[in-house]
């Protein structure tokens, strides 16, 4: 089993460094681990260092459309009246590398593109009026700077055929490097001619199968890697050791189960000869006999993989849970909207700009550009020398903004099982506060005990106040449901007005015995919380009912169902579990 120290981490990520460089298109890319730092720029410097293309680009995080396909190069084509093609980012990167810094935040627009581009190595782009195909191949480093539970998206790291994680390295376990740009070179040039053999490709695609990996896409970026990797040794042929080294570095991160290594003494077995019959059988014929079974994955190999598994990956894994195959979406948690004047910049739209619209000079341009020969001719002899804009030229920016989001705890402290409540509410708050830095997002907390609901934490991303507010959060007493959801109404209806996306969190079982007058009653109670959660829901907004009774409650599923909410039953909950599930109900909403 290959060592897992600081020092062979730094080792393994420079063998898949140079492996990168030798073939960046045939391997597509390589997913870099690490937050930005000396570990990292040292590994960009090594990057830059062994790149035999001297063709390198950096995509911006929100590049544009425009920029990133390109389309006509406007002064050309006005000054002389024919079109000319200005290329863009991916077709400037044509047989050298791009860069992506914060991977895991590039927008699903970009990542479309360069898909395309890792899949076809060319691109077919159709702009104002002018269509043709370019050659694109190149190379991707993804610098992934995501906290947990973040990560790039994974149509882009599936056709990534590397993996590195610098995060726990220091400088101190950087070694200097003993390749040269003469042994990257030559492997360059001899690798595409390595061969494997038949026990060796079987064994690779065991390999993958045990590992739970059903991505043909996969295997075939391991076998490249493999033949990368021998050429890099001077060897003609690929050998077993070059099977392992590519299954760490190309496989272990994709695992999807933990593979069973055989028994220790299964060779023993083997080796057992069976009893024979004393008859003597006729040979069977060539057509009746057995077909030989597939090599069954190395031992060495497997246990390599298992070795180099991510540390979160392998512990899920052990728990029987299969990955996360869609990545998290970095920023902020609200929704996002479409806005005529303000926002992020996404792209541009035929329109008027007299409808509230921001008008785009240059895409407007563009598309009038095409047609100045034409409406040359047709104009007037006074106008033939002016620029020709149509109505239909118009071309409008679209925006798109992320409206912030606020998680609203509503929790239910009255009864017995109070203290357990208030304990996982204060968890749960602190955790998701824990994520406001990255996020953006606010959190505040409603208390509902004896006859009246109380805003104990107005929404905040501070962790100091929110700590202050929940140290003497109280417990005991009656269960005044409407008038907590009535408050939630309220402070909902303000979060929107502010602009923002409510999201409230109802931990309670449901169960109303104070009315909103303040008198005890069980039916009148529960009429009145169902009409005030009535009210809720004509604001369409998002609400989640957490059951942490011991017994699921049907009034709480009916509280849901009011509140046109979500209904989950969690007896035992716990702060992480309940700060999931939140996360888990912005997601889908």
């Amino acid at each position: 089993m290959m060592p897992s120290s600081a020092s062979s981490q730094w080792a393994l990520a420079e063998a898949a460094l140079a492996a990168f460089s030798v073939a960046p298109h045939a391997l597509g890319g390589i997913w870099v681990r690490s937050p930005p730092g000396p570990v990292r720029t040292l590994f960009l410097e090594l990057a830059e260092d062994w790149q035999l293309s001297t063709i390198a680009k950096r995509i911006p995080l929100h590049a544009q459309e425009s920029r990133l396909l390109g389309g006509i190069e406007l002064t050309q084509t006005l000054a002389t009246g024919k079109l000319h093609w200005e290329s863009g980012l991916l077709a400037q990167s044509h047989g050298g590398v791009v860069t992506l810094t914060m991977a895991e935040r590039v927008q699903r627009q970009t990542i479309a593109h360069l898909c395309s581009a890792l899949d076809a190595g060319s691109l077919t782009l159709a702009r104002e009026g002018l269509s043709q195909t370019v050659p694109a191949a190149f190379g991707v480093i993804a610098l992934d700077e995501g906290l947990e539970g973040e990560q790039p998206q994974t149509a882009l790291t599936e056709r990534l055929g590397l993996r590195v994680d610098l995060g726990n390295l220091s400088i101190h376990d950087a070694l200097s490097s003993d390749m040269d740009s003469a042994n990257l070179r030559n492997a360059q040039a001899r690798w595409a001619a390595v061969t494997l053999d038949d026990a060796l490709v079987e064994a690779l695609a065991a390999t993958t199968l045990a590992l739970g990996i059903d991505s043909p896409r996969a295997m075939v970026l391991t076998a490249r890697l493999i033949k990368i990797l021998a050429a890099l040794e001077g060897r003609s042929e690929a050998i077993d050791a070059d099977l392992e080294r590519a299954v760490v570095m190309a496989l272990a991160h994709r695992s999807t189960r933990l593979p069973e290594l055989p028994p220790e003494n299964a060779d023993e077995e083997a080796r057992e000869p069976e009893p024979q019959d004393e008859q003597t059988e006729e040979p069977e014929s060539p057509d009746n006999q057995e077909q030989p079974e597939i090599t069954p994955p190395l031992d060495a190999v497997i246990e390599a993989a298992i070795a180099h598994i991510p540390p979160g990956l392998l512990a899920s894994l052990r728990q029987g849970h299969q990955p996360r195959g869609k990545s998290s979406s970095g920023g902020k948690s609200g929704t996002q909207q479409r806005h005529k004047q303000r926002g992020r910049p996404v792209g541009t739209e035929a329109g008027d700009p007299r409808r509230g619209s921001r008008l785009n000079l240059m895409a407007t341009l563009r598309a009038a550009a095409p047609w100045q020969t034409l409406r040359r001719q047709q104009a007037a002899a006074d106008r033939q020398g002016q620029l020709q804009i149509k109505p239909s030229d118009f071309r409008t920016t679209r925006f798109r903004h992320r409206r912030e989001s606020t998680t609203l705890f509503v929790v239910d402290a009255s009864g017995s099982a109070a203290m357990h409540r208030m304990a996982e509410a204060k968890g749960a708050v602190e955790l998701l506060l824990a994520d406001c830095y990255s996020r953006r997002d606010s959190v505040a907390l409603i208390a509902f005990r004896g006859d009246k609901a109380e805003l104990l934490l107005p929404p905040t991303r501070s962790l100091v106040r929110a700590k202050k507010a929940l140290a003497a959060l109280p417990g005991g007493g009656g269960t005044p449901l409407a008038h907590a959801v009535e408050l939630t109404t309220l402070l909902s209806e303000q979060i929107l007005r502010d602009g923002a996306t409510p999201t409230a969190v109802f931990l309670t079982d449901g169960v109303a015995n104070i009315a909103r007058d303040g008198t005890p009653g069980r039916q009148r109670a529960k009429e009145e919380a169902m009409t005030a959660a009535k009210h809720f829901r004509a604001l369409n907004s998002r609400a989640l009912v957490i059951d942490a009774s011991p017994r699921a409650q049907q009034k709480a599923r009916e509280l849901a169902d009011a509140l046109g909410g979500q209904y989950l039953a969690m007896p035992q909950a716990d702060a992480a579990g309940m700060r999931n599930i939140v996360r888990s109900a912005e997601a889908v909403n």
